[in-house]
């Protein structure tokens, strides 16, 4: 008998990265590490796949200055960069203690990191959000009254930033720690249940599988569905979906820089390849790799 096993850790990332963030060749990626199990774990991953999918890999944590340990924390990541061979910094910043704590250090983490991204000339960070993650974020959304656009959270892709574990589950985080022997740190304040997505996290998502055991993939794929990327419209009105856009990414990242999408029209729709955003580059014929729509039926006078 054939004996089914699901895709591992590596293989959800790397089909991630091919499939949907389209991360060009040669292109360099500043993956965000703090010592946690989910960084650690997308550390380990992008260093094993970035020869295969030819892109270079730079490692960068944050200290927030909140918690002692958090320099040890970092300690653990920059141990594991140099035994994968990958440049490792780290920024302090500070955060006062206060309301809103997590939002604000969230804002110095992201700061800090693009400009570590500048500072090296990458093309994006990579955090390690999960699906686990994803599920989390709606239901706060959901809880704080957010409409359709406010639940198409952490997606693989949004501008610069990279979710390569996003389409993963927490517990293949976990096995992929304990079959590559990862070492990680923990994070109390990822259990101090003063901070509603910690409640979230053990209280209300694991009543939730209760009645619906699938319910972190059908709140992942309500992100989805709601996502403005899966739909982008140019200027001047022709829509670019979502196969079409990872198409047309595909063709950039090959240096086919001239590739472009025939729509109804005769509008001819490409993606600029600075910013990567839909634009219709012409109308009626034009040079370059074209996919034409399939011709409509001829019907007679």
């Amino acid at each position: 008998m054939t004996r089914s096993h699901p895709p591992t850790l590596l293989t959800l990332a790397s089909r991630t990265l091919r499939e949907e963030c389209a991360v060009p060749a040669g292109a360099r990626v500043l993956v965000a590490v703090s010592g946690g199990p989910d960084s650690m774990a997308l550390l380990d991953v992008l260093a094993r796949l970035a020869p295969k999918l030819h892109f270079e890999l730079a490692a960068h944590g944050v200290d927030h200055g909140l918690r002692a340990e958090a320099s040890a924390e970092l300690d653990v990541a920059e141990r594991h960069c140099r035994a994968l061979g990958v440049a490792f910094a780290r920024t302090s910043v500070a955060v006062a203690p206060g309301g809103n704590l997590q939002a604000r250090a969230r804002a110095a983490r992201y700061a800090a990191l693009e400009a570590a991204l500048e500072r090296i000339g990458a093309a994006f960070i990579a955090t390690a959000h999960h699906a686990d993650d994803r599920a989390e974020t709606v239901l706060l959304r959901l809880l704080r009254g957010a409409g359709p656009r406010g639940l198409a959270v952490l997606p693989p892709r949004a501008g610069r930033r990279l979710r390569p574990l996003v389409r993963a589950r927490k517990s293949d985080v976990r096995l992929h720690l304990a079959r590559h022997g990862v070492a990680s740190a923990e994070d109390p304040s990822n259990r101090d249940r003063r901070h509603l997505r910690v409640r979230v996290r053990e209280e209300l998502l694991p009543l939730l599988a209760e009645l619906s055991p699938g319910i972190v993939e059908h709140l992942n794929a309500l992100a989805d569905a709601l996502d403005p990327e899966r739909r982008e419209t140019s200027p001047d009105g022709p829509s670019l979906g979502r196969a079409q856009r990872r198409e047309l990414e595909r063709a950039l990242a090959l240096g086919r820089a001239g590739a472009q999408i025939w729509l109804p029209g005769g509008a001819v729709l490409g993606l600029d390849p600075t910013t990567l955003e839909p634009r219709v580059t012409a109308h009626g014929s034009a040079p370059g790799v074209n996919k034409r729509p399939r011709s409509p039926r001829k019907t007679a006078p």
